[in-house]
């Protein structure tokens, strides 16, 4: 993806063309299948969160703007860079997408589940309590998570590839609908209705057309004395898969995720330093299971990828000694990484609507690892403001990460092109 961007960004000005435009002349369009093979369903969601991105940033007006700044400012540039995303989302060895879970009902009425994810602050664990009580109809203070254990979910696969939430939520919505099912039985004698005809709402059990009603807890306690099963071991596999390693050739993807961003920096033209003013980014995440978790994770992605692409400075031991080759920058008194300095300054994130995503659990898209290439946003955002302390439709490169230094010197090349059409005559 950043090589791809980087043609982009580079090729946008010699060829006289706005970058975002050359960028949304190379969306997917109806029809149209990846280099792989795999058709790309639902194209029209990558236009879509674009334009809703043009919109939310008032894209046109501020570069107009940025355009008067730029003209009155011969030592500091602005620029505002939109760029755009597709994400394939499932493992590509097949084997690895599979899910399980174990759910257990208790005579008080509370729910254990457990599944074979792994927390690791993403909120993955709350998703799946959303899951298992919006699947049973009821109040989320009825369920309870225990620790992943391959003691009682084996064979796990990693919690990796933004899969966590699709395969595991999978996996407890299915185990939660075994048991479900078995308690609208009991519910329909109770209430002297058809199986079919029961609803459980916010833990209440109620025919259709009927006035009769059952609690959670007299329902659960009722199934126990009719020695009803109240645990369920529940499994879910990606169907449609398949991929030829050998000829690189197959739909290894169950969709794709989308997103825009769109980010405008400054850049001081003595130093080569830069802050990022502000950043507005629209997200495809299919119907959320939880927005306020979904947005957390789009704006931690976004400022992990801002860091990748213009701080964290890999540097290896030059030397001809014993450590030569060794990582000098190996910790956080050498390394550097985003802190709240480096935030935008205005943020905003948005989630698309009506996304909802057929096949997936209740609707959902992952969010884990896409964000993390809305960035891309800010490097072009750089190279553009770079760029701009030449000529018009001057092309400069810009290194990796983009460092103040790498980006002085971009600014150094484009002055450079000014003196020499300025020598030239031109």
């Amino acid at each position: 993806m950043l090589v791809i961007e980087d043609i982009m960004g580079r090729c946008a000005p010699l060829l006289g063309l706005d970058p975002a435009e050359l960028r949304e002349r190379n969306f997917y369009r109806k029809g149209q299948s990846t280099p792989y093979g795999q058709p790309v369903v639902q194209p029209e969601r990558i236009s879509a969160v674009w334009d809703q991105v043009k919109e939310n940033a008032d894209f046109a007006g501020r570069r107009r703007e940025i355009a008067a700044f730029n003209a009155a400012h011969p030592h500091t540039k602005r620029a505002l860079a939109l760029t755009g995303l597709k994400f394939g989302i499932s493992f590509n060895l097949t084997a690895f997408n599979q899910g399980g879970a174990l759910v257990l009902i208790y005579k008080d009425g509370s729910v254990l589940i457990n599944h074979g994810g792994t927390e690791m602050g993403q909120g993955l664990h709350t998703k799946m309590l959303q899951v298992a009580a919006t699947t049973l109809g009821i109040p989320l203070h009825k369920v309870r998570l225990a620790p992943t254990r391959t003691d009682k979910v084996p064979n796990t696969s990693a919690t990796a590839a933004s899969a966590g939430t699709d395969l595991n939520g999978a996996a407890v919505k299915n185990a939660c609908e075994q048991l479900r099912g078995r308690l609208l039985q009991v519910a329909a004698t109770q209430l002297g209705t058809n199986a079919s005809d029961v609803r459980i709402v916010e833990g209440v059990a109620r025919g259709l057309g009927s006035d009769g009603e059952l609690a959670w807890d007299d329902l659960v306690r009722t199934a126990y004395f009719q020695r009803v099963q109240l645990s369920a071991a529940g499994f879910y596999r990606t169907e449609g898969l398949h991929w030829d390693a050998k000829t690189f050739h197959g739909s290894p993807f169950k969709y794709f995720a989308h997103g825009a961003a769109a980010a405008e920096v400054e850049v001081d033209g003595f130093t080569g330093a830069y802050r990022i003013r502000r950043v507005d980014i629209v997200h495809d995440v299919g119907d959320s299971l939880s927005p306020m978790i979904d947005i957390g994770q789009v704006e931690g992605g976004f400022v992990q990828g801002a860091g990748w692409l213009t701080l964290e400075d890999l540097r290896w031991d030059a030397g001809d000694g014993p450590n030569r080759g060794r990582l000098l920058t190996q910790a956080a008194s050498t390394y550097k990484l985003p802190s709240f300095s480096e935030m935008p300054e205005e943020f905003h994130v948005a989630l698309l609507r009506n996304a909802g995503e057929e096949g997936a659990v209740y609707g959902s898209k992952a969010v884990g690892e896409p964000p993390l290439m809305l960035a891309f946003s800010v490097r072009e955002a750089l190279r553009q403001a770079a760029a701009a302390f030449g000529p018009d439709g001057v092309s400069v490169e810009l290194a990796s990460p983009a460092t103040p230094e790498a980006v002085y010197w971009a600014i150094e090349a484009a002055r450079d092109r000014a003196g020499a059409e300025v020598l030239s005559g031109a």
